[in-house]
């Protein structure tokens, strides 16, 4: 005879043991779609004519951000359709060999810099390469890179909502 005081028998235990398994699993599932939701991040997706398309959520900051490369080396971009060129920082232009080419003035969001004019091999974000892509070196951009509208105006681009979905212009 059991009472209410008595240690729970081995099938209660098993049972105990898979809830707590699943409502672990589950925790870390929801820490894992706020991460991701919170980073921003890329995927991809196909339309119905067939087009691969990069798909971005917007970070918890309001900006659209995903990795790519630059001449072979990782970099981050920023996704800035008000940036006339891709841009990059003295810092990451002198660590990946970038050539800084005329000097220039630059209008930035925090107001007028001077720059340099360069020319990317190759700029790679998502599935879409692109080679001889005009840049700026942009002194004080700190990390990331702006992928700007050197880059992006060879695509579509809809933002709708917290999503922008970049795709090779066609069908």
């Amino acid at each position: 005879m059991t009472g209410a005081g008595d240690a729970p028998s081995a099938g209660q235990g098993r049972r105990l043991y898979w809830a707590a398994i699943v409502a672990i699993l589950l925790g870390l599932t929801a820490l894992y779609h706020a991460v991701i939701r919170g980073q921003g991040g890329m995927s991809l997706s196909e339309d119905e004519h067939g087009r691969v398309l990069v798909v971005l959520e917007r970070r918890r900051d309001s900006h659209f951000s995903a990795d790519g490369q630059i001449n072979g080396h990782d970099v981050h971009f920023l996704v800035d359709t008000g940036a006339t060129d891709v841009a990059v920082s003295e810092r990451l232009a002198r660590s990946i060999g970038l050539e800084f080419g005329p000097r220039i003035g630059i209008m930035t969001a925090a107001g007028p810099v001077g720059g340099w004019v360069t020319r990317l091999d190759r700029v790679q974000f998502g599935v879409f390469t692109l080679r001889d892509v005009r840049a700026t070196i942009t002194p004080g951009l700190g990390e990331q890179a702006l992928l700007g509208m050197s880059f992006l105006k060879h695509f579509s681009i809809v933002q709708e909502g917290d999503t922008l979905v970049i795709a090779a212009p066609g069908s």
